[in-house]
């Protein structure tokens, strides 16, 4: 599709992702056993055809740089366009020193990358989303309907932190633009936008021009009666990654086989990054049941209901439940554990159990010895 083009945004946001977002942006936060949150944004940006994209970064993007690479597993390394990282947009100020303060501020960090785009429309996509979009329907979408800005909403009522929604008419035009709700009404926002380069960039410097930075407020919401604002609907799968919580109950529904159809279809794949390792081994004494394991793990004990990321150790005698297990850790003989959530390399030692709840469960931050 040579008339659209992809910015995903991996920049550091407000959130309560709290020990899995201390080396990395939540756009890099592993997901799905092989995955990590901005391979869904760019899967779905490339299985639409799109061939340039740029990926905004903030705070703590080492993790993102080092994922990314040239874009060769995206099929986005090329001479001419591809994948393009872009730098720390508020590097001057400090990390840590002064909050962000909104899309229209990365936006305008950029300024001289809009300005070199190529093709006529944009797509705006947050890196923390895991979803399946059609991405190539809802372009034609936006352009068959004549829109300023199309946005993409999800049909269901689940509540997300600083969550957006958005009422429309039968039309599907916009009617209202809503966020900090207590009580969340109309259609679920996605983060994910398309209009035309044009109107991007006269959006971006009208707003900063008048120290504006809020996307919501700034552009959706003040000129919701000027410009036309298009809803999409998406009904499939959709989560946004936003707090602990909220990263272990999506994760866990992934289980399920009608959700895992949904979101990893054969018409739009989603790709990864290698792990290049061998078969996992699941030893004659040991059990794996209704989980999702990576390649290059190593299950001598009981693995249930759970999500392993490739070269996970589960030694004999321990019993690892509700649990989603980072690359690398290790889990020794005897050791058990329940609704855990373990960062990369992460060491349990022999005999110690580890108990959390469905409702609150325990993170170990990356490197731990428990």
């Amino acid at each position: 599709m040579n008339g659209l083009h992809g910015i995903i945004f991996t920049y550091e946001k407000r959130n309560d992702l709290r020990e899995l977002t201390e080396i990395r942006s939540a756009a890099s936060i592993p997901f799905g056993g092989r995955y990590r949150a901005v391979d869904f944004a760019l899967s779905n940006l490339v299985n639409a055809g799109v061939t340039d994209v740029g990926v905004v970064m903030n705070g703590r993007y080492q993790s993102m740089v080092d994922h990314l690479g040239s874009g060769k597993d995206w099929d986005l390394s090329r001479k001419r366009g591809g994948l393009r990282l872009l730098p720390p947009f508020a590097a001057q100020q400090g990390w840590g020193i002064m909050p962000f303060r909104g899309k229209i501020e990365a936006l305008a960090g950029i300024r001289s990358y809009l300005e070199e785009i190529r093709q006529d429309y944009v797509a705006l996509v947050d890196g923390d989303l895991v979803a399946n979009l059609p991405m190539s329907e809802i372009f034609d979408e936006h352009v068959k309907t004549g829109a300023d800005i199309t946005v993409v909403c999800g049909n269901d009522s689940f509540s997300t932190a600083d969550g957006s929604y958005y009422e429309k008419d039968e039309n599907g035009r916009i009617t209202e633009v809503l966020y900090g709700l207590n009580r969340p009404r109309g259609y679920r926002g996605l983060e994910v936008y398309i209009l035309s380069t044009k109107l991007l960039i006269e959006l971006v410097d009208e707003c900063y021009a008048k120290d504006l930075f809020s996307w919501r407020r700034d552009v959706l919401r003040a000129n919701k009666e000027k410009l036309n604002l298009h809803c999409y609907i998406w009904k499939g799968y959709a989560a946004q990654i936003r707090s602990v919580q909220e990263y272990y109950d999506r994760s866990m529904q992934l289980l399920e086989p009608g959700i895992r159809s949904d979101l990893f279809c054969a018409e739009r794949p989603i790709r990864a990054k290698g792990a290049d390792k061998s078969s996992t081994y699941v030893s004659p004494d040991g059990s794996c049941i209704n989980s999702l394991v990576g390649e290059g793990c190593n299950i001598e004990g009981v693995v249930e209901n759970s999500i392993l990321f490739p070269g996970v150790t589960v030694e004999a005698g321990a019993v690892v439940r509700n649990c989603v297990l980072f690359k690398e850790t290790v889990v020794r003989k005897g050791a058990q554990l329940a609704y855990v959530i373990a960062d990369k390399d992460v060491e349990f030692q022999e005999g110690h159990t580890m108990m959390g709840q469905a409702t609150y469960p325990v993170v170990v931050a990356k490197g731990s010895k428990v």
